[in-house]
């Protein structure tokens, strides 16, 4: 959600509260699987106050069946487990950045051009045995497809070889907003670099837990998980 209020104005989200551009606007999102409103408090430097109810939509999400993948990604032994625990923290870390840019508040252009093959919140079960929620948008590309900055933003995390999630790239995009990109081939990007709407930050792959090549595409407001599918533009990506 993208909130627009009174330059200086005070605003808090559940009672926390959130940073404000010099122009009023300010971001926050709704859990997965939320089911009751969102408070959002504006207090103004007159010192009246506003108080709004964001009412998430209900939404039914799809059962995806997938076969075939490596047992050790499935289930992996106890010293991998750690190893992605150690992982999984560096991307939780690299998301409670609060920074001051602003492009959050723009539609992003889709990253790859592709068929989205994975829709965000699928409830996946794994060579047969379930897991947790598919929380990202997957696009079938080409190994080696350059994928695209979908608005500016600063380079937060970038990391080659996660086991799962092979290379991993998180772009900041001001105020709490993050995209993520994973089972990259190779980065092209490094950690504190400025990109533009458009730059090259890696290559589609299929490393880490995947089956075949494509980029699996997330977004958070915090370690609140996003559907980017709809903040884009356009409804799907330009056929490869």
């Amino acid at each position: 959600m993208i909130g627009h209020a009174e330059p200086g104005a005070r605003i808090s989200v559940n009672g926390a509260p959130v940073s404000v551009a010099e122009n009023g606007t300010f971001a926050f999102g709704f859990e997965y699987d939320q089911k009751s409103p969102t408070a959002v408090v504006a207090l103004f430097r007159d010192g009246s106050r506003e108080i709004q109810q964001a009412v998430p939509v209900a939404r039914t999400y799809e059962i995806q069946r997938i076969a075939g993948l490596p047992e050790k990604f499935v289930t992996p032994p106890p010293d991998v487990e750690k190893r992605i625990a150690r992982e999984n923290a560096l991307i939780v870390e690299a998301r409670k950045r609060d920074t001051s840019g602003t492009a959050f508040a723009e539609p992003l252009d889709w990253p790859v051009p592709g068929i989205v093959s994975g829709l965000f919140g699928s409830k996946r079960i794994l060579n047969g045995e379930p897991k947790a929620p598919h929380f990202g948008v997957d696009i079938a590309a080409p190994d080696g497809t350059p994928i695209h900055a979908p608005a500016d933003g600063i380079v937060a995390l970038a990391e080659p070889d996660f086991y799962l999630t092979g290379g991993t790239t998180v772009l900041d995009h001001g105020h709490g907003v993050f995209t993520l990109y994973i089972h990259q081939s190779a980065l092209k990007v490094t950690v504190g670099r400025a990109v533009k709407r458009g730059d090259i930050i890696g290559l589609v792959g299929m490393k880490g837990r995947a089956t075949g090549p494509h980029l699996h595409w997330g977004m958070n407001w915090f370690q609140v998980k996003l559907d980017p599918s709809l903040s884009t533009r356009t409804p799907a990506p330009a056929k490869a």
